[in-house]
């Protein structure tokens, strides 16, 4: 009787260890750390990465501005700053420069026969320069 009662006492002790599930608290609070520091390190590089993005776009947003004020030129004989006068040769709108989070972020001087074309600095792509773009008739 005593040896039947210590092999149920071992068969119930492995079925009990089998049906537990779930996770232990350290396991848990390691899952955690792990995933702090991931974030620590990868946020930083997304945003840096979002900030020159935007600075790419608004750079080529502002090369295509200077494409469509060159060929107006050419037709017309002299440099026209008005933006909104560009809306049709850009398809229809002026692209949104994504570091002002306007359309009118984008600056054009004519000074005779020759106009730069560059856009505006915003808040959403931190401290750059923007290329300027140098037209010449």
């Amino acid at each position: 009787m005593r040896v039947r009662r210590r092999k149920l006492l071992i068969v119930i002790s492995k079925k009990s260890r089998r049906s537990r599930k779930g996770f232990t608290l350290i396991e848990l609070l390691v899952v955690v750390l792990i995933m702090g520091i991931l974030s620590a390190v990868a946020l930083p590089a997304y945003l840096s990465s979002v900030q020159g993005s935007r600075q790419g776009s608004a750079n080529a947003n502002a090369r295509a501005l200077a494409s469509a004020v060159q060929a107006k030129a050419i037709s017309a004989n002299s440099y026209d700053t008005n933006l909104a006068d560009y809306t049709t040769d850009m398809g229809g709108a002026i692209p949104t420069n994504p570091c002002t989070g306007t359309a009118t972020g984008y600056t054009i001087t004519a000074t005779g026969t020759t106009a730069t074309v560059v856009a505006q600095v915003g808040a959403n792509c931190g401290s750059w320069t923007p290329q300027t773009f140098s037209l010449t008739l």
